[in-house]
């Protein structure tokens, strides 16, 4: 894609995603997954023209919240929509084509972002080795995210939303609507708003254009700053349930076979995200290198050593290197795979008969598994492991959790 160089920083981030695809799939209301209440309620608005001038999504990762942000986004700006908005947008007309791939001039979203991204360069100058390796990276987040439409961008070097882009929404802000719809402002991680930055969208919240809907979408609502939270209103996203996820694999992709399903809607735990991702790996005969199958093989290992006679010394190593190495959602993964593995062993000694797993590539250790150790007290190694899923998000030390996890686990796995 040529780009202008006299281009500011801002304007060329803007320009960036609005030429990359954002969605592969044409949604409506009626392609939301598992979020019928949800969706009810702001179709209502919409239909009363009683649409709050801000909103705050939350609920956990992978439930589709940014998918009906940008839905709700096309609804209003469709040129075709439905009577009773039911269906919601039609999906083809120009404007729904334009937000499907992010060029729509009235649809802006905001993500954590480096600042390299932002820094103002010499038009005569080539660009320096920094900004374009963070162009780059950029690149390939919005690369993924049109790949996987449950997907959460935010560049690891971020220091969060910076002021620049707020400032950016402000200038845009006092513009009306190009076309005849209304500008919709989605911004993704609002917790992770730089201070002046926050400062300036409560400005914004503080005083809304009335042609001006904000969209801020969160997993950690709590870490939302509470004078921003206060002027939202809030919607609450359930956890996506095995049943709905189950419901769309067989609608959207039949040729997969039930135990592949199965595989899908329990490795994932409710997120889209992470089901998406799997998807793509079966279809493309990749699953074996699925990031989440190399981090439930790992947590596998773990566990081996963690139970072998003699092996301590290297499960406290492993206990360290998987502490330092693996991010939150890693870690997250990481225990919940060891949950989903429990609950087939769990199965495997009530009937050995059992074949329905949660990881029906793993009958062969799950067999082995029961019948080295038949009495683990796993109610309590439910509760622990959760107990630690849930400390992670916290974001207590990954170190300090893990360690704790690993002899409380120890205990009760190879209790007599």
């Amino acid at each position: 894609m040529a780009v202008n160089s006299n281009l500011s920083p801002v304007a060329y981030l803007f320009l960036i995603t609005r030429h990359l695809s954002l969605f592969r799939y044409t949604m409506s209301w009626q392609d939301i997954i598992g979020q019928n209440l949800q969706v009810s309620i702001l179709q209502k608005a919409v239909l009363s023209d009683r649409l709050a001038h801000a909103y705050l999504f939350t609920g956990p990762e992978g439930t589709g919240k940014e998918s009906v942000a940008f839905e709700l986004a096309k609804v209003l700006n469709c040129e075709n929509p439905d009577a009773d908005n039911q269906t919601g947008s039609c999906g083809t007309c120009r404007s729904c084509r334009e937000i499907d791939n992010f060029m729509h001039p009235d649809i802006e979203y905001v993500f954590p972002v480096e600042s390299a991204l932002l820094e103002k360069n010499d038009p005569a100058k080539a660009e320096n080795k920094r900004t374009t390796e963070a162009r780059e990276r950029y690149e390939s987040l919005i690369e993924k995210k049109k790949q996987n439409p449950f997907f959460t961008p935010s560049m690891d070097r971020s220091m969060g939303i910076l002021t620049e882009q707020i400032t950016s929404l402000q200038q845009k802000a006092s513009f009306m609507p190009a076309e005849n719809g209304k500008k919709v402002f989605v911004l993704s991680q609002p917790e992770k708003l730089h201070p002046s930055a926050a400062n300036k969208l409560l400005k914004l919240l503080e005083e809304p254009p009335g042609h001006i809907l904000f969209i801020l979408v969160s997993s950690r609502p709590e870490s939302v700053l509470p004078t921003i939270r206060s002027r939202c209103q809030i919607l609450k996203f359930s956890r996506i349930k095995p049943s709905d996820i189950e419901n769309w694999l067989q609608n959207t992709h039949p040729e997969f076979q039930t135990e592949v399903q199965r595989f899908i809607v329990n490795f994932s735990r409710g997120n889209l995200g992470i089901a998406t991702e799997m998807i793509d790996s079966f279809k493309e005969g990749r699953h074996e290198t699925f990031e989440g199958i190399a981090t439930r093989d790992r947590a596998i290992d773990y566990l081996r050593k963690l139970l072998s006679p003699g092996k301590l010394a290297e499960a406290i190593t492993d206990t360290e290197n998987i502490s330092k190495s693996f991010g939150k959602q890693e870690m997250v993964t990481f225990l919940g795979s060891l949950l989903l593995f429990f609950q087939d062993i769990h199965h495997k000694i009530i009937n050995p008969a059992w074949d329905s797993f949660n990881n029906p590539d793993l009958g062969t250790t799950i067999d082995r598994f029961a019948k080295s150790f038949p009495n683990p007290d796993f109610f309590a190694i439910s509760t622990i492991t959760e107990e630690a899923i849930r400390a992670i998000k916290r974001n207590v030390n990954p170190l300090l959790t893990l360690s704790v996890y690993s002899i409380r686990l120890k205990n009760l796995v190879g209790r007599s």
